[in-house]
């Protein structure tokens, strides 16, 4: 009985702050700015890795990033993004790619917002530390991207090596797209952990992050399917939207992705708000 009444007070301290402190606002801002700044990283990653020599970074980075999205969602606009991807630029340090960067990095900073309202802390480190920061963390995803690029580009030679070695895998060597998918997980798990732990303000335990990161992925795994089954059974998405269908489907399934995202802070600040209480009262 006790452990349903913890659950309850969380639950109501969750949903009940992430209304009050304007949530739904901040998902739909975060979408947006997510989408804002989706195209220009991915500019600034192509860019940067063609310098690098990764030539076939652009269909891979579509794959990392849109693979785990549903299908009806990401088909229609993942082909434009490779358009936009294989166009070619100029020199790496142009203006224009320098400028791509800093539009990137305001992803990041829209994360730490609602990061920081979520656990409900205020910023105190200056600005010029938070803009480094996120462009910092897009130099790191840009060079993460890069490097399964790579990886993947010399996957068959070490698959020959694998089996030389090993005869027993061969089975499974023929799962690539599963790979993909594995792949493309392992990043979204890791950059979750990431922006948790060093983007909010003030300092937190791993195992405090915890909840909220299993309930974001959870909550993105059950939200994207029933709005991919949403878009297969009763969308009317093509009719009212026309041309801008699909752009409005993603801004939508992107909104449903920060709110859940949110959520996971609001929750691991309820949880330890809750441990505090029954610490001050004895257990």
């Amino acid at each position: 009985m006790r452990k349903i009444v913890a659950v309850r007070r969380v639950l109501a301290d969750m949903l009940g702050h992430f209304n009050d402190d304007d949530g739904w606002s901040m998902a739909s801002h975060l979408a947006i700015t997510a989408l804002m700044a989706l195209f220009p990283f991915l500019i600034f990653a192509t860019t940067l890795a063609s310098f690098l020599g990764a030539q076939a970074f652009a269909e891979t980075a579509v794959h990392l990033v849109f693979d785990t999205w549903p299908e009806q969602i990401a088909a229609p606009i993942a082909s434009e993004v490779v358009n936009v991807l294989t166009i070619r630029r100029g020199g790496l340090l142009t203006f224009g790619v320098l400028l791509a960067a800093f539009f990137a990095s305001n992803g990041v900073e829209a994360l730490r917002t609602s990061l920081n309202r979520a656990y409900r802390v205020t910023e105190t480190r200056s600005f010029v530390f938070r803009r480094v920061q996120s462009i910092v963390f897009v130099l790191i995803a840009t060079i993460g991207f890069v490097i399964i690029s790579v990886l993947l580009v010399f996957a068959p030679l070490i698959a020959r090596i694998a089996l030389a070695r090993a005869e027993w895998i061969e089975p499974y060597m023929g799962t690539f797209t599963l790979w993909r998918y594995v792949i493309a997980s392992t990043v979204i798990v890791l950059g979750l952990i990431a922006v948790h732990v060093w983007l909010p303000a003030g300092k937190r335990r791993f195992v405090d992050m915890v909840p909220g990161i299993l309930f974001t992925l959870i909550g993105w795994l059950v939200g994207s399917t029933v709005f991919a089954a949403y878009l297969d059974r009763f969308s009317s998405y093509v009719n009212t939207y026309a041309g801008l269908a699909s752009i409005m489907v993603a801004v939508v399934f992107l909104y449903i992705v920060s709110a859940i995202f949110i959520l996971g802070g609001e929750l691991n600040a309820s949880i330890r708000r809750y441990l505090d209480a029954r610490a001050r009262v004895g257990g």
